[in-house]
């Protein structure tokens, strides 16, 4: 996760902040006091500023990150025109809130809206310089994968991922979710060994990420090996595979999460019993 105040990161301008302790809550997991504590803050704002703005941000990620996506979408309505206002329409952190929007929407089945603005977001970032903006369009292109994904255009997400992988040098978390992407177009066109190996690739990535880059997304990396396996007959490792991710997910995010159904679903496929 990302925050930044007028061009300066967040590592270097948030310590000893108002929304501080927000975003510690959030990097540690802790989804449900990061929101308490984010809308506080926004409520306690006496105007509009970037610690409002901050803060509107914080929240609404860690509502999607409880699996309550509509009042995550509502929350980056609230807050999106508190960015234009504040930084303009084509700023990175406003095109970054419409990127986090617009992945949430995929949780809610609005995938051809997601779809859209992801590509609208991508666009607007190629057209921008430097590093902000080169990682704002492996994010968008990464919410376009998904949305693709979920529309069963596997073979348009294949190469929507590869070429945001190609273009994307950094191992970090925008590579890992982006390789997660592959993996998933690539079971999709029921090409297992290949997404097996991507899979793979990603959990090393995973592994490799420091532990407050982690969180959001646990669970993911075991249920793309998990669909993977099953796809190539190994049912037991990937009941075992699909059983981690979904306990992980359930503690981390809730049973409401997407990750969370995604993994209780496939485990009763695996099963035999009805969803």
């Amino acid at each position: 996760m990302r925050f930044f105040r007028r061009g300066r990161r967040d590592d270097e301008g948030m310590d000893g902040t108002p929304v501080a302790e927000a975003k510690a809550l959030y990097e540690a997991g802790r989804y449900a006091e990061a929101e308490a504590e984010a809308r506080a803050v926004a409520r306690s704002r006496p105007g509009e500023d970037e610690y409002t703005a901050v803060a509107l941000n914080i929240a609404a990620l860690a509502t999607g990150a409880q699996g309550r996506h509509a009042d995550a979408v509502a929350t980056y309505d609230e807050a999106l025109p508190v960015f234009r206002g504040l930084f303009g329409a084509d700023h990175f952190l406003t095109l970054k809130l419409r990127s986090d929007r617009a992945q949430q929407m995929v949780s809610l089945d609005r995938y051809a809206e997601s779809e859209a603005e992801c590509a609208a977001v991508a666009e607007a970032a190629g057209r921008g310089t430097g590093p902000e903006m080169a990682f704002l369009a492996s994010a968008a292109r990464n919410g376009l994968v998904f949305a693709l994904n979920a529309q069963g255009r596997h073979k348009e997400a294949e190469t929507h991922a590869r070429e945001a992988l190609a273009a994307h040098a950094a191992q970090d978390r925008a590579a890992l979710v982006l390789r997660l992407g592959l993996a998933r177009s690539l079971n999709g066109q029921a090409r297992h060994d290949e997404a097996l190996a991507v899979a793979e690739s990603a959990g090393e990535l995973y592994r490799a990420l420091p532990a407050g880059h982690r969180h959001p997304d646990t669970g993911a990396v075991e249920l793309a090996l998990g669909n993977a396996l099953l796809g190539l007959g190994r049912t037991s490792d990937a009941r075992h595979r699909v059983a981690v991710a979904h306990d992980a997910c359930l503690a981390s995010f809730g049973p409401d999460h997407r990750r969370t159904v995604e993994a209780a679903t496939l485990l009763e496929q695996i099963d035999g019993t009805p969803s």
